[in-house]
Parts: C-alpha cells; structure tokens; sequence
C-alpha cells in the first residue's frame, strides 16, 4: 500500500520503563531491574522493526517525581537508548522526548543532529515544554516558569534548534581530496542568535543529516500548544478519548497549520490490552490491574486532573466543581481536558473513570479485528493519520502488536507491509517543508 492514502494508518509505539501499565513491572516475565538494561531495549527495536512500525518513542522523565521508589520509570536518558536501538535496525524510526525548559538549543541540535546521522536519517525530537515542578530542584532550583513564559522559550528554542540544523547549506559538504576542497565556507553561516532566552552563534560542527533535518513532534494541546505545535510540528501526539473530540482536535490541528503554510500528522494515543480472543484481552488487562491495586492509579489521576486524592471518592461521580481554571493549572491541560471531558460526557464515576482513562489515553481491550475496528473508525471519521500504541507491558505487548494487531490491519489494506524508504520523514510521508536557502 502506498503511504500517500488517506486510509494509510502510521503507527508508533511508547516505550516507557517495563511497559505503560503502571503495573507492568509485577507481571511481566523478567527481572525488575529490566529497564535499564541493553537487552530490553535492543529487544524491543527489534521487534518494532519486525512489525514495520514507523516509529518507536520514549518519553523523558527529568526525575522520578511520578514514581518515586514504587515502580520502574523511563528516566534513563533516551537518546542514548536509541542510539543503541539504531545500531540493529535500518528502517525503525527513533523518537525521543527532550525538554525546552531544562536543555540549552546548541546541545540538543547537536545531540538529535548526531542521531540522525548515525541512524541514516531517523531520528525525531518530541519537543516539550516541562510541567513537572518538581523538575526545576534538579537545574538550579526556583520555581517552574509558568504556563505562558514556558512556551515563549520554547517557540524560541525551537527556532534556534532549526537554524542551527539549517546552517550548513545541503550542497556545502564537497570532499574533494584532489583539490583538497572539503567544504565551501559560504554555504555553512553562524546563525548569530540573540533573543529574549538564548544568545547562540552557530553554526553546527557537522553537515546536515541524511533527511534535512530530525523530525519534529509535539503534544501540547492548550491552544497555546496547539499553535505552537501547527507553527512547527511534523507530527503532532495528543491524547483523545472520544471520537467526537479526537476530530475536533485533528481539524483544528490541520487548519492552524495550514495557516502557516503547512500540514501535520495528527497520532492520538491509543494504550491497548491485545488478545486472540475478547476473553484473553479482558483477563490480560484485569491481571495488570489486579496486581497494581488503585491507589497508584488514583494519585495519577489526581496528579493529571489537580483534585487532590483526598476529594476523589471511587464510587461517586469524577468532582468536576474541585477544578481549578486551566490558566491556574501547573499540569498538562490537553491530558486534563480530555479526562474532563470523558468523565462529564459519560457521566463517569471516579471508578469508572480509572478503569476507562488508561493512564492518561484512550484505552481499548480487545482482539485484534476489534481493535481494527476501533482504529479504522478514527481514521474514517478523519480523526486520526495514525496511532502512538501504548504498550501494556514490555516486551510481551509490543509481540502482540506486531503477531496479532499488524497483520489484521495488513489484511485490511491500511498499513504498510514493508518500509518503502530508509528516513523517518519519507516513511511517514513528511515534505522537508522548511528547506534552507542560501546563496553561494
């Protein structure tokens, strides 16, 4: 199938710690201490690969403020992981998230620069603005910067970050041993940056990378993030739990970007329970649960929604009045928003809630023809280019991904059934919309 239908569905799978169910790491076959090790990681590229997924992502945890010491958490630095990942695969997209509060741009474009390099042109950024407040104790200390001061520096950061990957011209490497010409110095320029949070001269100290550039991802969904996200996202993660929402979302998502100009992939998360019948999916997600027990689940809620533990009571309704407005709310308002709206449009209790809202994200347990379904409703109803799988458990789940749910949606004619290029941009059929012009 070609990547230029409409019905074409992208898939990139989360990786975080020993899967996305927070109890993942008391299930699963393995040693607890799995996360941070080489073989997990090389494992799970592997049988991404296997199962042509375009991309795998890891999430950055700063600290371990979520966690703490009851579970394993996907702090290792991620980059370092995918360059381990790139070295046994050849066409898997490598995506990492990397901070805009808590990172310098010089650094950042040098380090994802230097991915896309070593992996042939593979690499993306997923570009966040830090919420955690905890996170600024582990930088210098003081307070988070709020809500509007952290997106101003990022859309600077942002900008400096492609200037630097734009600075060598895509002709100005010649390599030339018999006039020992290696490089023509017009086409490689400082950028000579000088703004409110940044003063950077450039340029890189290296060539741009096989693909122009590393693919741009974001996940703000405020509207402040939702036009950042339209001004310089290829791809944009949101978390959506109703149909009706989920297309609200891509629709604005398209006609911000198209107002500067350009197009974005909308991939709403998706965490799912596979099984090769409902029953086995139904027990896999309930043996996951049972094992966790709830008050992990309801302080992450907490955490997510900003009503404290204390004030939800599982078998009453989700208490929409205790919600602070969004402008006084330190979190993310695209994960809270959708919450909110689940539980309200539903009528949900604090029970029901925890048990439908899978960790954040839209939770579907079922077979993979069931699953199918779901996933080609979204995509028919233009609510979705595609899916971030949230995997359950690791490696176990993303296995059942590629030997249940991929040849199901094979079968159906809407995923690829091989990679058609070797760069994630191509892969996922992205334009190099911002393609550096410089005169000799």
């Amino acid at each position: 199938m070609s990547g230029g239908s409409d019905k074409f569905i992208l898939c990139a799978a989360l990786m975080h710690g020993t899967g996305m169910h927070l109890g993942s790491w008391l299930v699963r076959e393995g040693a607890a201490s799995d996360y941070v090790s080489p073989e997990l990681a090389v494992t799970m590229a592997r049988v991404a690969e296997q199962a042509k997924l375009h991309a795998v992502f890891f999430a950055d945890g700063l600290t371990n403020y979520e966690a703490g010491t009851d579970r394993p958490t996907g702090a290792l630095d991620p980059v370092m992981i995918l360059q381990l990942m790139a070295g046994v695969t050849s066409r898997l997209g490598l995506v990492s998230t990397a901070s805009t509060t808590y990172n310098d741009p010089y650094s950042l474009a040098r380090r994802f620069g230097t991915l896309d390099h070593l992996s042939h042109g593979r690499a993306g950024w997923n570009s966040v603005a830090t919420f955690q407040p905890s996170t600024a104790a582990q930088f210098g200390g003081g307070e988070l910067p709020n809500h509007a001061e952290r997106y101003a520096r990022a859309a600077e950061f942002i900008d400096v970050t492609l200037a630097l990957w734009d600075s060598w011209a895509a002709d100005a490497l010649v390599g030339d041993k018999a006039t020992a010409d290696f490089a023509r110095a017009e086409l490689v320029r400082e950028i000579n940056h000088a703004g409110q949070h940044f003063s950077v001269k450039g340029p890189l100290p290296f060539p741009r990378s096989p693909q122009g550039r590393p693919v741009i991802f974001q996940a703000g969904s405020s509207d402040e993030g939702r036009d950042q996200a339209a001004k310089y996202a290829d791809v944009v993660f949101t978390a959506q739990h109703l149909l009706d929402g989920a297309v609200e979302f891509r629709a604005d998502m398209r006609r911000r970007a198209a107002g500067y100009g350009r197009a974005v992939k909308v991939l709403p998360g998706m965490f799912m329970h596979l099984g090769r019948t409902h029953e086995e999916a139904v027990a896999r997600g309930q043996r996951l649960d049972d094992a966790l027990g709830i008050a992990p689940e309801l302080a992450k809620l907490a955490a997510r929604t900003g009503v404290p533990v204390g004030s939800l009571t599982l078998d009453e309704k989700f208490p929409v009045q205790l919600l602070c407005p969004d402008e006084e709310f330190s979190g993310s308002v695209g994960f809270r928003r959708t919450l909110v709206n689940l539980a309200v449009k539903e009528d949900l209790t604090v029970r029901e809630l925890l048990v439908r809202y899978g960790g954040g994200h839209h939770r579907v347990i079922g077979t993979p023809a069931e699953v199918a379904d779901i996933m080609q409703e979204w995509a028919d109803a233009g609510a979705a280019d595609g899916f971030n799988l949230m995997v359950d458990m690791l490696p176990s789940g993303l296995a059942d991904i590629r030997d249940l749910l991929v040849p199901e949606l094979q079968r159906r004619g809407l995923f690829h059934d091989d990679y058609e290029h070797t760069t994630l941009r191509a892969n996922l059929g992205l334009a190099d919309d911002r393609a550096l012009e410089l005169s000799a």
